[in-house]
């Protein structure tokens, strides 16, 4: 065999495309959440379970590992002093000693200038609060924005977005909630999170988490599978699509992850009994395979996945069903095989899956 067509493949953006029937994109949740449905693709040809039954899945012996982030409630409906309506999408809230400032996406017709007060949830006068705009980040020509917020009697960033602030749901679920009245609130303060949740930073939720109910997580203990957590607040940037056809030109956007000590030890312990690391979606596979290329514990990843990526650490993924031409398709189709991985998405679209943040989910394994 020549050297020439042993070249690996040159992949572009067009080639994480597919069809997807709109009616196949989750609206709402299932009724529980154990109760979706689980695409054994492991295997060629896959097989069609049901999520409850991803315990019999695994060995005694393997580390499932969690996304514990918490999704805040970052979107705020404001206006500008001229009455000009805004949202605001808060990314991240800067240390503590930076004043109240956070670092937001702005959604308005015209942007403001550095120094503009603007009136979020009514603003001060009626009952929400002002915020100022500091300018851009995270340089003066940067796509975020960077806001100093004015709360009474000293609420903190944390504190005026969950009294004030909604969940922000992917663009792609459609709700009500700038309306008086949003009829699916209280179901997606539930279900919008996952039963681990614990530290707040995420303006989305790590999905295949989701699925996960008390009932599954004592099937796994009972079972030998021990658990573990890393933290990965994701960013609005998940959605973002890519724009580039050549992926070299994409600019990852940056997410702040931690791995706790006790995960490491745990980690270290399954290598020596032989067990496997069964990341729960594509955050816990960037948290780890970022700590795995950096040795850093924490920091701000920027870890672009796509074929052609060698993975150190994750041997199975548990993961929902991704956006054409995202970088999740690209991630998932480096750790299972492109061909395979298409081959997964039109056998689900075929068996009617339901799609991305509320929808479905599968199982992979690492392709050698």
């Amino acid at each position: 065999m020549s050297s020439a067509s042993a070249a690996p493949r040159t992949f572009t953006l067009s080639d994480f495309d597919f069809e997807l029937p709109e009616l196949l994109i989750a609206q709402h949740p299932a009724l529980q959440r154990s109760s979706s449905r689980l695409l054994d693709g492991r295997a060629s040809p896959p097989t069609d379970r049901i999520f409850r039954e991803l315990p019999s899945l695994l060995q005694p012996g393997d580390l499932l590992v969690f996304n514990d982030t918490r999704v805040v409630k970052a979107r705020l409906f404001g206006e500008k002093a001229s009455g000009g309506k805004l949202e605001l999408l808060i990314e991240r809230v800067l240390p503590t000693g930076a004043g109240n400032e956070v670092v937001a996406h702005m959604k308005v017709s015209k942007k403001p200038l550095p120094g503009a007060t603007i009136h979020m949830a009514g603003g001060a006068a009626r009952g929400g609060f002002d915020a100022t705009l500091l300018g851009r980040y995270p340089d003066a020509d940067g796509p975020l924005f960077r806001l100093a917020l004015r709360g009474p009697a000293g609420e903190t960033p944390w504190q005026l977005m969950e009294r004030h602030g909604h969940l922000p749901l992917p663009p792609y679920i459609e709700r009500q909630q700038n309306a008086d009245h949003d009829p699916d609130e209280a179901e997606d303060a539930e279900r919008y999170q996952t039963v681990f949740a614990r530290a707040p930073g995420a303006v989305a939720a790590p999905t295949a988490a989701l699925h996960f109910d008390e009932a599954v997580l004592a099937q796994l203990a009972q079972r030998g599978v021990e658990t573990a957590s890393v933290t990965l607040h994701v960013g609005a940037g998940t959605f973002q699509p890519v724009k580039t056809e050549n992926l070299a030109e994409h600019q990852m956007h940056s997410e702040w992850y931690d791995i706790p000590l006790a995960t490491l030890a745990q980690l270290e312990r399954c290598r020596q009994r032989g067990g496997r690391v069964v990341a729960v979606g594509t955050t816990t596979v960037r948290t780890l395979e970022s700590w795995a290329q950096s040795g850093q514990t924490q920091g701000d990843t920027r870890i672009f996945i796509t074929p052609g990526f060698r993975f150190q650490v994750v041997d199975l993924l548990v993961t929902n069903f991704h956006l054409p031409k995202s970088t999740l398709m690209m991630l998932v189709s480096a750790f299972a095989g492109y061909e395979h991985i298409m081959d997964l998405y039109r056998h689900a679209v075929a068996q009617r899956y339901r799609f991305f943040s509320y929808g479905d989910a599968m199982v992979l394994q690492r392709q050698e």
